[in-house]
């Protein structure tokens, strides 16, 4: 079996994202900092029917969402493209975002402080023995 090229890849990216695009009418943009591939494997199970996730590099994102802009001349899609920094992800819905939001709670677990890391909340440490 013949193995696609970087180009391939990347037309393919392209044409599933602009697919994306046309069909689903919501998205949403999630940070994946500190997610694991379990969690997020059970998260797209959760979504399964009614969602997609789909995750990649910024980079391809915001070419793919540009690609499309010109090619269907919606230019409200391009309010995406500041707001693609950092390891985030589309979550591409036709039903209530807050639903969905939801859903993605349902799969919050905590994670063991390690080194290296910055803690989501403040922690105050009391002066004492």
């Amino acid at each position: 079996m013949v193995k696609a090229t970087k180009a391939e890849k990347k037309i393919a990216y392209d044409a599933k994202l602009c697919q994306l695009l046309d069909e689903y009418t919501q998205i949403l943009i999630v940070a994946a900092d500190n997610v694991g591939s379990t969690q997020l494997q059970n998260i797209r199970k959760g979504l399964r029917g009614d969602s997609v996730v789909l995750m990649g590099k910024n980079t391809m994102m915001k070419r793919s969402v540009k690609i499309h802009s010109e090619n269907t001349g919606n230019t409200g899609i391009l309010n995406l493209l500041p707001l693609l920094q950092g390891n985030v992800g589309l979550i591409f819905t036709k039903g209530d975002l807050k639903e969905v939001s939801e859903e993605v709670a349902k799969y919050k677990v905590g994670a063991p402080a390690r080194v290296g890391l910055v803690a989501p909340i403040d922690v105050v440490v009391q002066p004492g023995n």
